[in-house]
């Protein structure tokens, strides 16, 4: 019974990525040049800013590498502020965020890769503590805004941001512009507003809050203040998740090593990838971003690299 269950189960699963028309991208084998000697190692992360430059964050020395648009090494910081990368992000003003899963924080840098704000404490996990409201009495900053390897960061056009927090907690957080505290939801579970490791964010046009809920393969979506809208169950196992500005989403598929494309009705607009090693195949896709061209770039963790996948 239980191995003509897990046919089913992997029928269904292979039915659903096979019914998925094929995004029209192409691979662009070794788009950047790593100085001579240099290598990648778990890849987690990956971004791309107003001029086309591609920030990739791994798990090894230089941790943030900067790329031009032509894929040419521009520079390389980071070193000694990470224990586990997990996320980088570009804020709306250009800004650089990095979310470290292994000493619990998250930061905002400057153009010039300076640290300008850091949530959390560095080495510190904390135990989710969920306050009536922002201010509560009886309850330090500390004891609510302690991260338990928090996983990625979003933000809304009104400046807010929401971090999702992430294998430890299973929650999700809001911050104001400035940092301060405004709410959090989310706790462990399988039903709805709850999460088994909410591991990437995206925030629409209209405030609503996508999360990646990873372990119960499924997307939640919120309105701004963490009310529960609804949820896509049928798009596998959703551990990325980027918003274009033509409010196209798109998303890691990491257990089945593919991306997905999709529309804010939940519709599968198109898929890509098998898994693999050569240029196009993943092996655990793990994040994503989009350039203004309509390019994707990928961050894997057991390929150790980034890929470009241009349009065709």
């Amino acid at each position: 019974m239980k191995n003509a269950l897990l046919l089913v189960i992997i029928g269904s699963s292979l039915a659903a990525q096979t019914a998925a028309p094929e995004l029209p991208l192409k691979p662009v084998p070794n788009w950047h040049r790593l100085p001579p000697a240099w290598n990648f190692r778990e890849t987690p992360g990956i971004a791309v800013d107003s001029r086309q430059h591609v920030y990739v964050v791994h798990r090894g020395e230089h941790p943030i590498m900067e790329f031009d648009a032509n894929g040419a090494f521009v520079r390389a910081f980071g070193d000694n502020l990470f224990d586990r990368a997990h996320a980088v992000r570009i804020d709306p003003e250009g800004n650089l965020w990095a979310v470290d899963d292994g000493s619990h924080v998250v930061m905002k840098l400057d153009a010039e890769g300076h640290v300008k704000m850091v949530l959390g404490r560095f080495r510190k996990p904390g135990v989710a503590v969920t306050p009536a409201k922002p201010g509560a009495r009886g309850l330090r900053d500390e004891d609510i805004l302690l991260f338990n390897r928090p996983t990625d960061i979003a933000f809304a056009r009104n400046g807010d941001f929401y971090v999702s927090d992430g294998y430890g907690n299973s929650r999700v957080v809001k911050f104001s512009k400035e940092g301060r505290f405004l709410k959090t939801w989310g706790t462990k579970g399988t039903g709805k507003g709850q999460f088994d490791t909410p591991h990437s964010l995206a925030v629409d046009n209209r405030g609503r809050v996508y999360v990646a809920d990873r372990e119960n393969y499924r997307i939640q979506i919120f309105d701004a203040d963490g009310q529960f809208l609804q949820q896509w169950t049928h798009v596998g196992a959703p551990w990325g998740l980027y918003l274009t500005p033509d409010q196209s989403l798109y998303m890691a598929d990491g257990y089945n090593n593919r991306l997905l494309k999709l529309d804010l009705d939940g519709k599968i607009v198109g898929a890509y990838g098998t898994p693999g090693k050569l240029p196009g195949q993943f092996s655990y896709v793990h994040h994503l971003s989009v350039g203004s061209d309509g390019a994707v770039y990928t961050a894997e963790i057991l390929n150790w690299r980034p890929q470009k996948l241009a349009p065709r």
